[in-house]
């Protein structure tokens, strides 16, 4: 099950302040934004706190979270962790391979590139658990089923998502 917080639309027609606040956060590196994204996640989250034992964010490879500065999936993911009073478990799943980024691909391209690009590396922390993947924005839907096919093939028992954003 994938659930998303709020709509995105990717069009420069869209002047909701939430795709602005995203972009200006991921691409321009601009970490003081995260407090504004969490303020989204106040609202009624579209989950139950008590149906998950895990929560993990989507994973960056190094080069890229060194080149950000930081995981925005990550400090998303943060703040459900606390509001669901659940543990935050950033090491478990790990990006294995740079991928290009997904902006300009279409939904077989997006697949193709995140294909083989996640590991679970400590398994016994996945097993027999229920995990919420958290990630920032979600638009075909493969970044997600990736981590989701990691993680059940680490032992996962169930793997949910939820997305600060949905592209429509």
């Amino acid at each position: 099950m994938a659930r998303a917080v709020a709509r995105y639309r990717s069009s420069e027609e869209d002047y909701t302040p939430l795709p602005s606040i995203i972009r200006r956060h991921k691409y321009g590196r601009d970490q003081s934004l995260t407090h504004a994204l969490a303020e989204f996640l106040d609202d009624p989250m579209p989950l139950a706190d008590n149906d998950y034992d895990l929560i993990i964010p989507v994973p960056l490879h190094p080069e890229r979270l060194r080149w950000r500065g930081f995981n925005q999936a990550a400090l998303l993911a943060a703040t459900v962790a606390r509001r669901f009073r659940r543990p935050l478990d950033v090491r478990s799943l790990a990006r294995s391979r740079a991928t290009s980024p997904q902006t300009a691909k279409d939904r077989r391209e997006r697949h193709r590139n995140v294909r083989d690009a996640f590991t679970v590396q400590r398994s016994a922390r996945i097993a027999n658990r229920r995990v919420l993947l958290v990630d920032d924005v979600m638009t075909t839907g493969s970044t997600a089923d990736e981590c989701a096919r990691a993680l059940i093939a680490a032992g996962a028992r169930r793997v949910d998502v939820l997305a600060l954003a949905r592209v429509i």
